[in-house]
């Protein structure tokens, strides 16, 4: 079967699959060895080069999720970012970078890019002129994150895509909030998409994973590097998380429909000072994310108003779990300024716009009554 001729569904469901070639049994079966044979063999298979059994098959399905030639799957999301950079910039080099992105990659780039004679500059703001004057001569990489995590900021994939060529640059897109359902960067000339496979494409909260699609000759030099990093995923994560994987569109649909419900009523609500969703007409890039996305994804942020005692809403939360991570089925919240962000601190956080009293909602599958009537409780329960 060739994924460009098949359904989104049908690729999550048979894209990728292990076929079970002794039993005919309906799903992957999982191979656990961690040692392959290596003489009269065509592939000589190692858990550490990404191409075991259920490593490679997975790859294909990453690949074929984000319509690229390739891909590769690594121990988390923050092992897709590094790897991914650090095969492509070396000492000396420069990369451009969006100004917000995961506080987790804004730390890695300002604590170990010096360390490696790597140079970086954020940007100013989201203009075209915001990233191309920041372009040098030794300048190698763009780099983008959209949705942006955690005030859903819009980048315009088709301006970055035309920088990049122009400047004979890489472009790097973090497409984790969207996920390939709602977002395909490469439609729009982006190179290479990475993930935190923690997140959506995962979905149930119970695996750490990472993923990088692009071509083949870009996955090749990512691989290079990985493969002597060593950030490699256990056999029993790899089976998991194709297994979740089969259900990713379907998943993502539902999380569509409740954040886009939940953020409308949040924005009604008076003990709400402000709601980032890009699939509110009133969010300021909504075109462009309406061009761009085929959904507004799960994700959503509000800031709470100053009548509102942020500690005492998030206890009074019954349904709603306050947890560190996001984008599993159920719902979950957090405050960025003591988690996600921390690590900024609170001068770069304040530049950035991300407030002591902003919450980042992960709406998840939940009846969205029951999701809205939960909030309902905790507003009621924390008023000043």
């Amino acid at each position: 079967m060739k994924s460009k001729n098949l359904g989104i569904n049908t690729v999550c469901v048979h894209i990728g699959e292990v076929k079970d070639k002794q039993f005919k049994g309906a799903i992957s079966p999982l191979f656990m060895s961690n040692s392959y044979a290596y003489e009269d063999v065509e592939v000589l298979r190692y858990p550490r080069y990404m191409n075991t059994p259920n490593q490679e098959a997975l790859c294909k399905k990453i690949a074929a999720l984000e319509k690229t030639e390739a891909g590769l799957i690594l121990g988390s999301g923050m092992a897709a970012v590094s790897t991914t950079l650090l095969a492509f910039l070396s000492k000396g080099d420069h990369v451009v970078v969006q100004k917000t992105i995961y506080g987790g990659a804004y730390n890695f780039m300002v604590e170990e890019f010096p360390k490696y004679g790597i140079e970086f500059d954020f940007t100013d703001g989201f203009s075209e002129e915001d990233f191309t004057s920041k372009i040098k001569d030794n300048t190698k990489v763009i780099y983008v994150e959209t949705p942006s995590n955690p005030l859903m900021k819009i980048t315009d994939l088709e301006m970055i895509s035309r920088i990049a060529k122009k400047h004979k640059l890489v472009s790097m897109i973090d497409n984790t909030f969207a996920s390939p359902i709602n977002q395909t960067p490469i439609d729009f000339g982006i190179n290479i998409m990475i993930h935190s496979a923690t997140k959506y494409l995962g979905g149930h909260s119970d695996i750490c994973a990472g993923a990088v699609a692009a071509s083949s000759a870009h996955i090749k030099k990512i691989w290079n590097v990985g493969k002597n990093l060593g950030g490699s995923l256990s056999e029993y994560t790899v089976w998991l998380l194709e297994r979740s994987m089969k259900t990713l569109a379907i998943r993502i649909k539902s999380h569509n429909r409740n954040a886009k419900k939940v953020a409308k009523w949040l924005e009604k609500n008076e003990l709400v000072a402000k709601v980032y969703y890009p699939g509110l007409n009133t969010h300021p890039n909504y075109k462009l994310a309406k061009k761009q996305m085929n959904g507004f994804t799960g994700m959503l942020s509000f800031e709470l108003s100053e009548t509102v005692d942020s500690r005492k809403f998030l206890k009074a939360l019954q349904l709603i779990k306050p947890s560190m991570s996001l984008a599993g089925v159920e719902s979950t919240i957090l405050a960025p300024s003591k988690t996600s962000h921390a690590l900024l601190g609170e001068e770069e956080r304040k530049k950035q716009g991300i407030a002591e009293g902003l919450l980042r909602l992960s709406v998840g599958i939940e009846d969205r009554k029951d999701i809205i009537s939960d909030l309902e409780h905790a507003f009621e329960k924390s008023k000043n």
